[in-house]
């Protein structure tokens, strides 16, 4: 049951356009529309239960698909962040120690129950919810977790970017130098992806005077979403040779 895409350089690029997507879309409907972060999160959420349902019935790995899942987990991840730092008063040092707490304890039962956690070799209806269930978490912890470094760390958007760079480097490197865990890498690399992510959708859409870009929610949102859908169909041609192949 290959669902899922190898991961890749390709894999990636598309996770970080797909993520920084999500923060700016999610912005774009918990702010700059004013909807709120809890009716936001709520729209969210059902979406992604809409897009997931979508992937759950297929046979084999389609992009368009699993990308539009990893979109909707990102931009509920935003509001569901903001909305447990902000409108419930977590705070962001709480809110991203209670997601690694969740995160850890997803990955523990996902274990318990299928004596794996590959990432490329999922072999049940369950073991795929358990990924997405990991999936929403992890890019949830990384939205808090990039809060935490951009707002409370005294680090600001560049400190938090280069830290964060820094980290996802050291992950390559222990990737093809030392016999961590690849799943454990994985998934860090996966939550630091999001921070990394969400630092350069703050480049598009802050204003110049606070060193941006100033595209704004709306334009930043528009310009990600037309690269994220030229990997998709780059990823969907590549995808079809091998299957034809």
């Amino acid at each position: 049951m290959k669902k899922i895409p190898e991961v890749t350089l390709l894999f990636w690029l598309m996770k970080i356009c797909a993520t920084t997507l999500g923060e700016t879309a999610g912005d774009l409907l918990s702010m700059t529309l004013n909807v709120g972060y809890a009716i936001s999160t709520i729209i969210l959420l059902v979406s992604f239960l809409i897009t997931l349902v979508a992937q759950l019935s297929l046979k084999k790995y389609v992009p368009a698909i699993y990308w539009l899942v990893i979109l909707s987990t990102s931009t509920a991840g935003t509001t569901m962040s903001d909305f447990m730092d902000r409108t419930l008063g977590f705070g962001y040092a709480l809110g991203s120690f209670l997601l690694v707490f969740l995160l850890c304890l997803t990955l523990f039962i996902w274990y318990k129950f299928e004596k794996s956690l590959s990432v490329s070799n999922i072999k049940s209806k369950r073991g795929e919810l358990f990924y997405w269930t990991a999936i929403l978490v992890s890019n949830t912890l990384g939205t808090a977790l990039g809060d935490y470094l951009a707002d409370n760390s005294g680090l600001g958007f560049s400190g938090g970017a280069i830290l964060i760079g820094s980290l996802l480097a050291i992950t390559v490197l222990a990737y093809y130098f030392t016999k961590i865990s690849t799943v454990f890498l994985f998934w860090i690399a996966f939550v630091l992806t999001r921070p990394f992510g969400a630092t350069f959708g703050d480049l598009l859409t802050k204003t110049h005077e606070k060193g941006g870009l100033d595209f704004g929610t709306i334009g930043s949102s528009l310009i990600l979403f037309s690269v994220l859908l030229i990997l998709v169909l780059y990823a969907s041609v590549v995808n079809n040779k091998k299957l034809i192949l």
